[in-house]
């Protein structure tokens, strides 16, 4: 099966192959992907890191060969906007994208959980996307998956997926920061995740990447003045 890695900064996966279809994903510079089928200007892939399945543009993925990802070193930028050089010039790089050459990692706390927390809050304000994962645009689940993955853990895009894992918490007490809380409408079905912090808050993407209070209901946001997440359970992963 033919291999590719995203050739640009973010790729967007969309649900069919049209520039219209819904915004699934994103595939990041470097990620690499399984090519299923090519249609017209669309490619389905299938994404090696999380198994995601997806069209994007033919343009913005480059067929590599089996060898090249074998044996190439990957290193995750774990840093906001660094940046490569590539054969059409520079090209600004969001977290969580993987290269070549040598990234740094900052130390962002004590621990595993202080990490988390830290790296988190270097999203606060960035704007609400569906479908995003990078520092221009995230959405909920993407949010929580890249913080997780530039620390090592890996967890699957979609948020149903990621409550499905873990350790389930009894009590929001047992909770510790970086432990991720997962949240259901009225149906019974998981719509939102976040990352829990210390003294009962939490960080999530919610119209942006905010702190809101957590309760044993749910996310109460101060600046509406009501509870706008019904707490289903918390997970821990480390």
């Amino acid at each position: 099966m033919t291999k590719g890695i995203c050739n640009v900064s973010i790729a967007p996966m969309r649900a069919e192959s049209s520039d219209k279809s819904e915004m699934v994903s994103q595939l990041l510079y470097g990620e690499s992907a399984d090519i299923i089928e090519v249609k017209d200007n669309w490619t389905k892939i299938k994404t090696h890191y999380d198994d995601y399945e997806a069209w994007m543009d033919t343009k913005q993925i480059s067929p590599v060969s089996d060898e090249f990802l074998t044996t190439r070193k990957i290193n995750l930028v774990k840093e906001p906007f660094q940046s490569t050089m590539t054969e059409s010039g520079r090209t600004l790089l969001s977290i969580g994208s993987e290269v070549k050459f040598e990234t740094s990692s900052p130390t962002r706390g004590a621990d595993l959980s202080e990490s988390i927390v830290n790296c988190a809050k270097e999203f606060l304000n960035v704007p609400y996307l569906w479908g995003g994962k990078s520092f221009f645009g995230i959405d909920c689940s993407g949010f929580t998956q890249i913080i997780y993955k530039i620390h090592g853990i890996k967890i699957p895009r979609d948020t149903y997926q990621q409550a499905e894992l873990g350790e389930v918490l009894t009590f929001i007490e047992e909770a510790k920061p970086g432990d991720l809380a997962f949240f259901e409408n009225s149906e019974g079905r998981i719509i939102h995740v976040g990352i829990i912090l210390a003294d009962q808050k939490i960080i999530h993407a919610h119209g942006k990447v905010r702190i809101d209070s957590l309760d044993t209901s749910g996310i109460f946001n101060e600046d509406q003045n009501k509870h706008t997440h019904r707490l289903r359970f918390i997970r821990s992963y480390f």
